[in-house]
């Protein structure tokens, strides 16, 4: 039985490398596993998820920011921003403010405690890919969005209300 090797992922540039579904599957295989690798590093080094760092990372960068606001900083559901709210609150690693304007708006500040642990928790924060994505000029990123879109046109049975939830292995 013949074995169909993937083209090296370190292949040299100036080479056109050999594409099949396989060697894509492999570029999808190491992203996925890098991003759980540096999530579990995260949880280790710092005891929380690497969504709930990120959230804190948010927070240190624009303090008094609405759930809301973080939701879709993050591009979580609400419902799903405000459960990691709660915990990082509990944990005494965020605190809640009620403006005395109007008692009904809740703004989030990191504690002492948020800011030590964001400290000195891994790099990136936000994590691996969203930080990769983010480097991305403009073109690049477009190019990949239509071709991810192209791809998940082709699964059956998707929902797409997985792209507001974070990836298992950061909650």
């Amino acid at each position: 039985m013949s074995q169909q090797r993937a083209v090296p992922l370190n292949k040299p540039a100036e080479s056109k490398p050999q594409v099949t579904p396989l060697s894509v599957l492999q570029r999808f295989r190491v992203l996925i596993r890098t991003a759980q690798r540096h999530s579990q590093w995260i949880e280790r080094q710092s005891g929380v998820t690497g969504a709930q760092l990120w959230a804190l990372q948010e927070l240190l960068e624009v303090p008094g920011l609405r759930v809301g606001e973080l939701a879709t900083r993050m591009a979580l559901h609400q419902s799903t921003a405000s459960n990691m709210v709660d915990k990082l609150e509990s944990g005494g690693l965020i605190r809640k403010e009620r403006t005395s304007a109007d008692q009904r708006v809740v703004r989030l500040y990191l504690t002492d405690r948020g800011k030590e642990v964001l400290a000195r928790a891994p790099s990136p924060a936000r994590g691996v890919i969203p930080e990769a994505l983010r480097l991305l000029d403009e073109e690049a990123l477009l190019r990949l969005q239509r071709d991810l879109d192209g791809l998940l046109l082709q699964i059956k049975d998707m929902d797409e209300g997985f792209g507001m939830q974070p990836l298992p292995f950061t909650e």
